[in-house]
């Protein structure tokens, strides 16, 4: 069995704004979402930037009670997803819950509340770790909030394949619906790791950049130097 798939509708919070279509035009219109970080004190680190999602209320998507039980990624998955879904026209129903689902992918899931809690364990002891840390931490939390949030009964999981896991997220999500699995799924990705640990770690394995250019990024530049080193000047080899 082999249908047809069409996008119904889209939701995203980005760096670039708060909807597909604020996004979209600071694309068109050249903007960078990079900036200094603010969410932690980057002084100390090699990467002092960042796309941080400024202006984002998690209130206006999620109750204040149910949002201090998860990490900032389910959060993001949550807003885009309820975007989505308002924009596909299904808040009104037409569509079987039994055969909807959920697919979000996501690289590194809860890493704020792993490191958040990790700091708790270490300073407090064992019997201070929240009960609440496996289900904020675990990557296919952001799939499983979405689909008790819509009731959407159908395939739900998560797909982790580093900086791939939303596109790929996509891809089984329409080969799902092409072969039958499913009438309707929400797919997409969704990331929070702007926190010490991530950034220390992606920043000493040389995987995000640390040079700064006032011109391509908003806020002011760091207050270390960020400028490249020169490179060495060529030297004839040595006789042996």
């Amino acid at each position: 069995m082999s249908r047809r798939v069409v996008i119904t509708g889209m939701g995203a919070v980005t760096p670039l704004g708060l909807s597909v279509q604020e996004s979209w035009e600071s694309l068109l219109a050249g903007k960078s979402g990079a900036g200094t970080i603010t969410q932690f004190d980057p002084s100390s680190f090699t990467v002092q930037i960042a796309c941080e999602l400024p202006g984002f209320k998690v209130e206006e998507f999620i109750d204040k009670r149910d949002a201090r039980k998860m990490d900032p990624c389910t959060h993001y998955g949550m807003a885009a997803s309820q975007m989505a879904w308002k924009d596909a026209g299904f808040e009104d129903g037409g569509y079987d819950a039994d055969r909807a689902g959920v697919l979000i992918g996501s690289g590194v899931g809860g890493i704020q509340t792993f490191e958040a809690q990790h700091t708790v364990l270490m300073e407090k002891g064992p019997r201070r770790v929240s009960p609440f840390f496996i289900p904020m931490m675990i990557a296919d939390m952001p799939s499983g909030a979405v689909s008790i949030e819509l009731g959407l009964k159908g395939p739900n999981f998560a797909t982790v394949s580093a900086c791939a896991s939303g596109a790929h997220a996509i891809g089984v999500a329409f080969q799902m619906v092409r072969r039958g699995d499913a009438d309707v799924m929400v797919a997409g990705g969704a990331e929070a790791a702007i926190c010490p640990i991530a950034v220390g770690g992606f920043a000493n394995m040389k995987a995000i950049s640390s040079r700064w250019r006032r011109s391509s990024a908003s806020g002011p530049p760091p207050t270390r130097s960020t400028s490249p080193r020169r490179p060495r000047e060529a030297r004839a080899p040595r006789g042996r």
